[in-house]
């Protein structure tokens, strides 16, 4: 406890009450259309680099580090037009639950349910394995390592049917293997601040061979293959606090040090064994929150004085000692990129590669009226900070989402009108000319499925001629007239 007395609460939102704002967000979219660590074990070093969740080659996507990539690896299919592969039932979940987190394998794209995480059949999604867990997921890592290798967050034991206390911490880190089906470790851990009170954890993430968990009590590091811990806070992190890592090819912490009401935030990009800090960026004062784009190189977001849309105002390019190259404004509403209030690995519509920024632009008024509204991808120097030439067109009705890099291109996802199928394209890094990878079926029933998939609530992977669609928050089941789903899944394949 820190001299006079216990430390005010910082102004962060619980697992619990962010689920429920998230909630309510989604009925309104659905309404309306330096630092010092313990370390306990330096066994093993970065292994092979850390991959999408939509790459199911293990990382061969050359783009993910931002540089030059040798080429993509996803093809144009013999036939673009896909088909509704499966659907996958919503859980039956009895309150608004979490289910972050989706994969996909060269064999299985992986979902949590409620209290477990589940391998289906990447064609067909019959069941292939099923990993049963004590309590109820609350987390997961957006990347998979080489060997497909991915970290969850889970808590201890089933939450109880009424009374105080009934919710369960999000306590438990562990690793499971995608391949086999297997939980290979879980454990929790505690720190000198709190007793014997395990963490709470609010997000988890992956690099190398190291998956490191953050949140409200500080942050922690576990050893991707044996679970031993490689650091957790100490007694001089009483004014400090990890609030989350980016992930992939390096490993970036999010770090809040100070009193309550002076904390200063910090970016500290982190050797992944020893958790020693390489450098320390330091965001302006009166910033609160951060987000991490892309670690290698380094790009964050900040919504700085409140100017931004969906949590961003600018996008900061930090070099590999710790200078700032440049600010990207994000000011105002001409982006579609979103971050989470708190979540530290969590923006969408935005990815980094070939020494570019690229962003969805808000939907505006396309050529056809009110009714056909449209958008584009635009791109800009991360040296500079300056717009470079060439844009994506979603064309009429459409919405194009960028999804990730694939060598020098962007897999980007097209939301569709109300009377058309999807698509995937594969758009060129340079030119931003797109070629179609996916159409989507135009029949009512496979609209239906696909367009309950909102943007800000839903997670998009493609890989090899596959489109998976997936919720990240859901009501509790059977509380609407609508059908709903955990999972719909499209392909080109016959």
């Amino acid at each position: 406890m820190p001299p006079g007395g216990p430390r005010p609460p910082r102004k962060k939102f619980g697992t619990q009450a962010k689920i429920v704002t998230a909630a309510a967000a989604a009925v309104v979219l659905i309404i309306g259309g330096g630092v010092l660590y313990t370390v306990t074990g330096d066994d093993g070093g970065p292994k092979d680099t850390t991959a999408s969740s939509g790459d199911p080659e293990g990382g061969k996507d050359g783009g993910k580090d931002g540089g030059k990539g040798p080429g993509g690896t996803e093809k144009v299919p013999e036939n673009t037009t896909a088909r509704l592969a499966f659907t996958l039932d919503q859980p039956a979940n009895k309150e608004v639950s979490s289910f972050k987190g989706s994969w996909v394998t060269d064999k299985a794209f992986v979902k949590p349910g409620l209290s477990e995480i589940t391998g289906y059949d990447r064609d067909k999604g019959t069941v292939l394995w099923r990993v049963p867990l004590p309590g109820q997921t609350c987390g997961a890592s957006r990347h998979q390592s080489a060997d497909h290798k991915t970290a969850i967050l889970f808590e201890p034991a089933p939450r109880a049917a009424s009374g105080t206390g009934r919710y369960q911490p999000c306590s438990q880190v562990g690793v499971v293997d995608l391949t086999s089906g297997k939980l290979l470790w879980h454990r929790s851990v505690t720190s000198p601040l709190r007793g014997d009170e395990a963490i709470r954890f609010e997000e988890v993430t992956l690099s190398g061979a190291t998956v490191a968990a953050g949140g409200l009590s500080g942050g922690a590091a576990f050893d991707l293959d044996s679970g031993a811990v490689r650091w957790k806070p100490t007694s001089s992190d009483a004014d400090c606090e990890d609030r989350g890592y980016g992930g992939g090819p390096a490993l970036v912490a999010v770090r809040s040090c100070g009193t309550y009401g002076n904390e200063q935030l910090t970016i500290q990009p982190v050797d992944p064994v020893s958790g020693r800090p390489q450098f320390s960026y330091k965001m302006p004062k009166g910033v609160e929150y951060a987000s991490i784009v892309n670690t290698k190189p380094l790009i964050v977001a900040a919504d700085v004085g409140d100017t931004g849309k969906y949590g961003i105002s600018d996008f900061f390019s930090i070099d590999d000692r710790g200078r700032l190259l440049t600010k990207i404004s994000a000011t105002g509403d001409r982006f579609e990129a979103r971050c989470g209030a708190t979540d530290v690995e969590s923006c969408t519509n935005v990815v980094v590669g070939n020494g570019r920024l690229y962003l969805a632009t808000s939907p505006h008024e396309g050529s056809g009226g009110s009714y056909g509204r449209t958008n584009e991808i635009v791109s800009y120097d991360l040296t500079t900070g300056k717009p470079l030439p060439g844009r994506a067109d979603a064309g009429e009705g459409f919405t194009i989402l960028p999804l990730r890099m694939d060598g020098d291109d962007v897999i980007a996802y097209k939301q569709p009108p109300y009377r058309k199928g999807g698509q995937v394209v594969s758009v060129d890094g340079t030119a931003l000319t797109a070629t179609l990878l996916m159409e989507n079926p135009s029949d009512e029933q496979s609209i239906e499925k696909e367009r309950k998939f909102l943007v800000g609530g839903s997670e998009y992977l493609y890989a090899d001629g596959r489109l998976y669609l997936s919720e990240e928050l859901m009501g509790a089941a059977g509380t609407s007239s609508y059908k709903s789903y955990l999972a719909v899944a499209f392909t080109t394949e016959s």
